[in-house]
């Protein structure tokens, strides 16, 4: 016997094999002989431990494993076996820990129907060929990192009651987490996803992390249920994404897409800072659905729909004329009288439409950075006030943008707009016109009654001369 790097007493029965020694044979099941194999299985047990560490299992010795277990298994080791031919672990309960670490399936590896009661390691296994955990339960931690699948692999209505890890795994055929209920957090960072990947009603009790995933052939996850956070921040997805969540914050920074975007939020709330899209996008709303960010964000064609944007952060976005603003709901002014730090310092201010970034910028916010120049607020609210649907909206955009120049304009500009804006606001607010024109017309009229008055008071106030008349005689 000899030990290895492995971590454990391997096989003697061969230097390439580094099968768990069984004592006091000294050597892996995999490598008894057939009356020491059976003393080993008569000592098994519904229940039973079982070490197949490093050990090549093929088809009749798990079977023969299983069989005296009735298929009911305690502590689990199978780190760095390997199994050349079909593996069927079907309904089997494992009663403690299982740990897969390293292994190697040459073949089908079907768990289908398995109850793991403690905690479950795949890490760094891999799957040659398909591998299936439809319908698993698992009622521990389990941890699929670095997990190589080389064709389908099929996760539907699994159920796992604890934290679930797929860090680094890559998944290069069809997979399919559909009806899967995660009731911890799960990460699936840096994942690798080859084909189609579908998370269809898929639910998330706590977070479901994304981070820096791969999609090569485009995602689905519509509907998902998420209880914490979603978070797809720095992903990527060559073949467009499709998103349904609801209430829940949704993490989409630097999120790169390339072909269609579509993102539905149901009482959910999105951040979409510095996403790259490459194609077209669509951002929907329901209920009280928000994007709170889009800086930064450079976007071929992205059209939002019925969200709130009355705390979204415009500055920095590329392109912004490329938007499609419809029925979104905007930050306004604050009604009545209020002192500002600009000129002029006493102000009565009428219902308006503005930019979250506009009131950064005026401290009407609690956010003291990143506040945007009035110029660029100015060229921006330009750009995106030819794509708002609502006239209304648009008419204030042009507003906005009227008073950002003003705060940047000379002395000289400044008060020749100020005047444009006191008398028309900007040519904006006809009503203002209207009331000059009215207050100039009454003035007028007063002027000309008080003169009338005064001088019918003067003739009334002024003496009568005597009427005289001299008739001369013929």
């Amino acid at each position: 016997m000899r030990t290895l790097d492995v971590g454990w007493m391997t096989c003697a029965a061969s230097p390439e094999c580094a099968g768990s020694a069984r004592q006091p044979y000294g050597r892996c099941l995999a490598h008894l002989e057939h009356h020491e194999l059976d003393e080993v299985l008569r000592g098994l047990s519904p229940g039973s431990a079982i070490d197949l560490r490093g050990t090549v299992i093929g088809k009749d010795l798990l079977e023969r494993v299983l069989a005296p277990t009735r298929g009911r298994l305690g502590r689990a080791r199978f780190d760095l076996a390997v199994f050349p031919e079909d593996v069927r672990f079907c309904d089997v309960v494992f009663s403690g820990d299982v740990s897969f670490d390293q292994a190697r399936f040459h073949r089908l590896a079907s768990f289908v129907g398995a109850r793991f009661a403690g905690n479950v390691s795949f890490r760094e296994v891999k799957f040659v060929r398909e591998v299936s955990l439809h319908d698993v339960h698992v009622a521990g931690h389990a941890a699929f990192d670095r997990v190589s699948a080389g064709r389908d692999a099929l996760f539907g209505s699994a159920r796992f009651a604890r934290t679930v890890s797929f860090e680094g795994a890559e998944f290069h055929d069809f997979a399919t987490f559909d009806g899967t209920l995660f009731q911890g957090d799960v990460t699936f960072r840096g994942c690798r996803f080859g084909r189609a990947v579908s998370f269809r009603r898929t639910e998330f009790g706590g977070l479901a992390g994304f981070e820096a995933t791969r999609f090569w052939a485009g995602g689905y996850l519509a509907p998902v249920s998420v209880g914490r956070r979603l978070t797809l921040a720095g992903a990527w997805a060559g073949n467009g994404l499709d998103l349904t969540v609801r209430d829940c914050p949704v993490d989409l920074r630097r999120i790169r897409v390339t072909g269609r975007l579509s993102v539905r939020l149901d009482g959910a709330v999105a951040d979409l800072e510095e996403a790259t899209l490459r194609g077209q996008a669509t951002v929907s709303g329901n209920g009280t659905a928000a994007v709170t960010s889009v800086r930064g964000l450079e976007a071929e064609a992205l059209q939002l729909s019925a969200v709130d944007l009355s705390t979204c952060r415009f500055t920095g976005i590329r392109t912004p004329e490329r938007l499609r603003l419809t029925g979104c709901v905007f930050a306004t002014t604050p009604r009545g009288v209020r002192i500002t730090p600009h000129w002029p310092p006493l102000r009565w201010w009428t219902l308006r439409r503005t930019l979250a970034d506009e009131h950064a910028w005026r401290g009407w916010s609690d956010e003291e950075q990143d506040v945007p120049a009035p110029h660029r607020l100015a060229v921006l609210y330009s750009r995106l006030r030819a794509g708002i649907d609502d006239k209304a909206t648009a008419a204030d955009f042009a507003f906005g943008a009227m008073e950002m120049r003003r705060a940047t304009s000379r002395s000289s500009g400044r008060w020749l707009l100020s005047l444009h804006w006191v008398i028309s606001g900007y040519g904006l607010r006809m009503g203002r016109v209207v009331g000059w024109f009215a207050l100039l017309a009454a003035i007028t009229v007063g002027s000309l009654l008080m003169g009338s008055a005064s001088h019918s008071a003067r003739r009334a106030s002024a003496p009568r001369t005597p009427n005289l008349s001299i008739q001369l005689s013929p």
